[in-house]
């Protein structure tokens, strides 16, 4: 083969590898498009100004041993681990209730591990009600309502009609 057609054969493989990182390069671009634009809104809170005021106000809500809820769990982690035992406090998730339009539930979870010698973990799963527009949190789950202070009781030992709802 001359050096003419090598040259000529390079550059059509040149020109082909091009092509496919462009592609490539495009194919990334729309599905990262699509992704952002397509996401549940529960993967980002912060997209609805009513969830993300939601997520504040239980994160800056009194706790029964802490000045807020998000210290009481973060606290809460940090005394399983100094035991020497694993444990993961999971993402922050703001779900719109449906039926309520200022309605919101917070929900975090924490795994722990149960015995070491087991291999076994188990989760708690924290939830909150929120009502934005009476700046109301609720617990509704039995970890959650743990974690409240003092009169501030949810619906798992108030009945069907938790206070400030």
């Amino acid at each position: 083969m001359s050096e003419t057609g090598k040259s000529i054969q390079t550059q059509r493989s040149s020109s082909l590898v091009k092509t496919i990182h462009y592609i490539v390069v495009g194919l990334l671009i729309a599905g990262g498009t699509a992704y952002w634009a397509l996401k549940p809104p529960v993967l980002n809170p912060m997209a609805d100004a009513g969830a993300a005021e939601a997520m504040a106000l239980v994160q800056t809500h009194r706790a029964k041993n802490a000045p807020t809820l998000l210290q009481a769990l973060t606290q809460r982690a940090q005394n399983i681990a100094a035991r020497g035992q694993g444990v993961r406090l999971g993402e922050w998730t703001v779900e719109s209730q449906k039926g309520r339009a200022q309605g919101y539930l917070v929900k975090v979870f924490v795994r722990e591990e149960g015995t070491p010698q087991a291999q076994q973990w188990f989760e708690r799963e924290y939830i909150w009600q929120v009502d934005v527009s009476k700046k109301s949190v609720v617990p509704l789950s039995m970890p959650a309502e743990d974690l409240m202070p003092p009169g501030e009781a949810g619906p798992l030992t108030r009945g069907d009609n938790p206070p400030g709802l």
